[in-house]
């Protein structure tokens, strides 16, 4: 070693030497010799028990090192460090797929923040907060899911975290989340179910007390509406399984081309207003298409209560709600031509694929379910001879196979899980199929439509009630308007025409996709947004009260001598439930005697 400053170990040699002699000299000979201040004193003693630590520490390691190297144990983990390379070379190898993404343009810089976890903020911050409550920030040694912030204040949540080794992640917050949201659900249920009034409603509104604009106590907003969507799947699902491919052909004339009038004449409507205002036709025709469409879970779920489904006016309100479903891709395909970013032909083009993909896509289920599924039903009821088990994580499993590839083809998830639920319905073992997947619908189906609620918010429907709710009565009778015209147009008497379009008469919860896509398309901006928005969650809480009027406008209208009685009113001016001429005309005789004797 060189010449110079000395080494730390031989700095702190000499001090502690002197200090040694200096303490013998001053008790030995017990003269006044000078010593060193009470401060240096310290340090100096601290540091030589540094020193011996450090020094006791060290012979410690090296030995104990050295035993474990020539132990048994240190030959194990010197195999094992051979054996498991992959870790160290995985961990190299991915440390250039940043720069690769963004050298590649398939990633864009941009600044983002790392929110610091709760367990390091100052313990000095006791401020109450309701969020505090219902986070799960424990001393278990969970680690809490990464989170990121970028300029515009979005939110990302690490999906992926990088290990060297495979270890189980957990994102804590959206067990939090979840567990918010269902029991929120639970009570807002139990509240309106003790009051008389539809569980729907408590679920819409507990999720709306809960979400961002109420208490603000769920953080993972994308992650809670995702899961949820399992319960419009679900939904589809079981009523797929209810459905009769016999019911459907007597109503599929007014559900397919009733459903593609009704659409285009909303556009139409719309488009014309909007020129006639001075506005934008294109702006008018998307709030055509966004007024076309309803509802699918929320009908569904109160025709299911209500006991319509089996109906004729139950069964004209679901094929309508299917073909909505179908027309999904078609919607989608349409937007980019109404924002003017692609041209008519490309339009036309996408849409043409779209019809394609549908057309294909439900003559392959068609062709599976008279072959394969049968065989593949039988078998999953073989083994599952003691216990349901297997069965129903099958016919789960099938409901979401089926769906997903309707996604991948460009059409919908709704669509694909009715169409699972059609295929299974012409087995033997529907009814059966039902029963398994009923409870998991159940629960799911409260928990979407509490995520639905979620995205009402309470302060801005109550700053502009009164102008949204004039916009939820004006869409409300201008589409009951529209839809009973449609629907008599096709042969259904007065009641039939106005229970169609009462249940079709509020917007659905698909308008908000919509109006996201519309929105960075800048189709529609600023303040007409805004009131769409707000008029589809007021017409979503608003859904509940209408069909609690039902009956009273049915009993009305019979009063008035506007519908016909129930006798003939359940069969329809056409009849269509009967094939045999000599039963219509009995029916008729029975009909017209009634009114008789009424008269």
């Amino acid at each position: 070693m060189k010449r110079g400053i000395p080494t730390s170990s031989s700095h702190l040699r000499r001090l502690y030497f002197l200090s040694l002699i200096s303490l013998i000299l001053s008790f030995s000979l017990s003269l006044p010799l000078p010593v060193l201040a009470d401060t240096d004193q310290e340090q100096l003693e601290d540091i030589s028990d540094t020193f011996v630590n450090n020094a006791t520490l060290t012979s410690n390691n090296a030995s104990s090192t050295t035993d474990r190297d020539r132990s048994f144990a240190g030959m194990i983990d010197r195999a094992l460090e051979k054996e498991f390379t992959e870790n160290d070379q995985t961990e190299e190898e991915d440390a250039g797929s940043f720069n690769n993404s963004v050298a590649g343009q398939q990633a864009v810089l941009e600044t983002v923040a790392r929110v610091k976890s709760k367990k390091n903020d100052t313990k000095d911050d006791k401020s109450f907060q309701l969020h505090h409550v219902f986070t799960m920030d424990n001393d278990n040694g969970a680690e809490e899911t990464p989170t990121l912030i970028d300029r515009k204040d979005n939110v990302f949540i690490i999906s992926n975290f990088k290990s060297k080794y495979p270890v189980l992640q957990l994102d804590l917050r959206l067990i939090s989340d979840l567990v918010v949201v269902i029991v929120s659900a639970t009570c807002g249920g139990i509240a309106f179910a003790c009051a008389g009034q539809p569980v729907i409603t408590g679920y819409l509104l507990a999720g709306s007390v809960v979400g961002p604009g109420g208490l603000d106590v769920v953080s993972e907003l994308v992650q809670v509406e995702t899961v949820a969507q399992f319960g419009v799947i679900f939904l589809l699902f079981a009523l797929g399984l209810e459905f009769s491919m016999a019911k459907l052909k007597v109503v599929r004339a007014v559900a397919v081309l009733g459903g593609l009038v009704q659409s285009f004449l909303f556009m139409c409507i719309c488009g014309i207003t909007a020129s006639l205002c001075g506005g934008k036709p294109s702006e008018g025709v998307f709030v055509g298409v966004l007024l076309s469409m309803s509802s699918t879970a929320v009908v569904l779920k109160f025709l299911m209560e209500k006991n319509s489904v089996n109906a004729l006016h139950g069964q004209v309100t679901i094929g309508t709600l299917i073909l909505q479903d179908c027309a999904v891709g078609l919607l989608f395909a349409l937007l980019p031509v109404l924002g003017g970013t692609s041209g008519v032909l490309q339009g036309v083009i996408s849409m043409t694929k779209s019809l394609v993909a549908l057309v294909a896509f439900l003559a392959v289920l068609s062709v599976l379910s008279r072959t394969c599924l049968p065989w593949f039903l039988k078998l999953m009821i073989s083994l599952s001879s003691q216990t349901n088990e297997l069965y129903q994580l099958a016919s789960v499993a099938f409901c979401l196979l089926v769906a997903w590839s309707s996604d991948k083809l460009g059409l919908s998830l709704e669509l694909g899980s009715f169409a699972a639920g059609v295929m299974i319905s012409t087995t033997d073992l529907a009814q059966h199929t039902l029963e398994q997947v009923e409870p998991i619908r159940n629960f799911f189906a409260a928990l979407f439509l509490a995520s639905i609620g979620m995205l009402i918010h309470v302060h801005f429907l109550w700053n502009h009630i009164d102008i949204l709710l004039a916009s939820v009565l004006l869409v409300v009778i201008a589409k009951t308007i529209v839809i009973s015209i449609v629907v008599k147009g096709f042969g259904y008497n007065n009641k039939t025409s106005v229970l169609v379009g009462m249940s079709l008469a509020q917007i659905g919860e698909f308008a908000f996709v919509l109006l996201s896509r519309a929105s960075n398309l800048h189709l529609v901006e600023g303040k007409l947004y805004m009131l769409l928005l707000g008029t589809t969650a007021l017409s979503l809480v608003t859904t509940p009260l209408l069909f609690k009027i039902i009956p009273g406008v049915v009993h009305l209208g019979v009063l008035l001598r506007w519908f016909t009685p129930d006798s003939q009113s359940e069969m329809g001016i056409k009849i269509e439930g009967l094939r045999s001429d000599s039963a219509k005309q009995r029916i008729a005789l029975i009909a017209k005697d009634l009114l008789i004797h009424e008269g």
